[in-house]
């Protein structure tokens, strides 16, 4: 069987910040602190994500409140910690490394914001072969105004790039189904 390894993408202090705009998903890091309790309760593989922005005005820079992560989904002592600079968590950085190392295959990616990194960091998992799954409770979204002048909420945002991804980059379940298909 195929270790599957729990992914946590950018839930940062830094995600509050109102720069970002309305947030939806309200429930995202609760789900994903259910996600890492059943993870841990199995001693299954964990990787927290964290983007080190280099913009000097980024909240996610390294040395402000907004880098350090968020206490539902603060890493325990074993789990490793992937610090990223670009969208990507596998650019730059040494995800592969340690998803190898863990002889991992198949990822539960969760996170913000899925319209950005988490949609980078799927998009090239696939491609790399892995199997990726996103519980849409467990990922979010900003609202978003595109490049017509449109505004498109975060609860359109999220089903438009769920839709996108479901299928060709990812299967798509629920915080509940991927702990219910726990070994």
């Amino acid at each position: 069987m195929t270790t599957q390894a729990l992914i946590v993408i950018d839930v940062q202090k830094a995600i509050d910040d109102p720069k970002w705009g309305r947030r939806g998903q309200p429930e995202t890091e609760a789900n994903i602190g259910r996600l890492l309790a059943a993870w841990r309760a199995r001693r299954l593989p964990v990787i927290h994500i964290r983007h080190d922005s280099t913009d000097p005005s980024s909240p996610y820079r390294p040395g402000s409140e907004g880098n350090d992560f968020k206490s539902e989904v603060e890493p325990i002592l074993g789990e490793p910690v992937v610090d990223k600079r670009t969208n990507s968590a596998f650019i730059g950085t040494d995800l592969m490394d340690v998803l190898d190392e863990l002889q991992v295959r198949s990822l539960v990616v969760t996170g913000v914001l899925l319209e950005n990194s988490v949609d980078a960091t799927v998009r090239m998992a696939a491609g790399l072969g892995f199997e990726v799954l996103i519980p849409e409770d467990a990922v979010a979204s900003t609202d978003r105004t595109d490049r017509s002048g449109k505004a498109w909420s975060a609860e359109e945002v999220h089903a438009l790039f769920l839709a996108v991804l479901d299928g060709e980059y990812a299967r798509i379940t629920t915080a509940d189904a991927a702990i219910e298909a726990l070994p």
